[in-house]
């Protein structure tokens, strides 16, 4: 079974939605085998390199008042913990496109795993530590503590690579639908949308397994 995991950094839902989609899979087992791969979509891609006030910027995108956005983050601080994710103050909106990119290098040139220990860094950093995933210096610590060669992610970094490859991927998905994330799409076929509790993770693959179009059984 092939999980596309679509989500931004910028996404307080995909770091729910990944927990709990992770803590399903290890529900469902060790033979319930599971190719993870995670894809871009950027919520603010035209951000600026300074960002923007968190408050702000969602009353101006979603029209939430100061109280509303209050709440939100309650919701999520509760819905995070039950995941296992620790939601931490955040006053500010950043730019997550050289965060893709770093995340596009790991996982076609990076270790077993990389990836993906990448991108929960990515998302700790952004939602629990407030730290900037345009920031070269944050996103060098990150890789280096991810077991990635510190040397090659400086050049990736500063050298802009990649980025044509997170900017195709992205219309590719926008192509195929999606519209908001996280979305999770298992064998290109089946869409899981929003962050899911693990229970409905867990009904959703085991269903699709059972259809004869999911995970192989040994």
């Amino acid at each position: 079974m092939v999980i596309d995991f679509v989500s931004d950094i910028a996404c307080p839902w995909c770091a729910v939605g990944l927990n709990a989609l992770e803590r399903a899979l290890q529900t469902l087992g060790p033979d319930f085998q599971v190719d993870l791969r995670f894809q871009p979509f950027e919520l603010n891609p035209d951000m600026a390199a300074e960002g923007a006030d968190t408050v702000t910027y969602l009353r101006d995108k979603y029209g939430l008042t100061q109280a509303q956005v209050a709440q939100n983050q309650m919701t999520l601080r509760q819905r995070g913990a039950e995941v296992g994710f620790e939601f931490g103050v955040r006053e500010r909106v950043w730019n997550t496109l050289d965060g893709h990119r770093l995340l596009y290098w790991a996982g076609v040139q990076g270790p077993p795993g990389a990836q993906r220990a990448l991108k929960h860094a990515l998302l700790r950093a952004y939602h629990t530590q407030g730290l900037n995933p345009s920031d070269p210096q944050v996103l060098e610590a990150l890789a280096h503590e991810c077991g990635l060669n510190a040397q090659r992610a400086r050049e990736v970094i500063h050298e802009g690579e990649f980025h044509d490859e997170v900017r195709q991927a992205q219309a590719f998905w926008q192509q195929a639908g999606i519209r908001s994330v996280p979305s999770v799409v298992v064998n290109r076929r089946h869409l899981i949308q929003g962050g899911q509790p693990t229970p409905v993770f867990v009904q959703a693959l085991q269903q699709i397994a059972a259809e004869g179009d999911g995970a192989t059984q040994h």
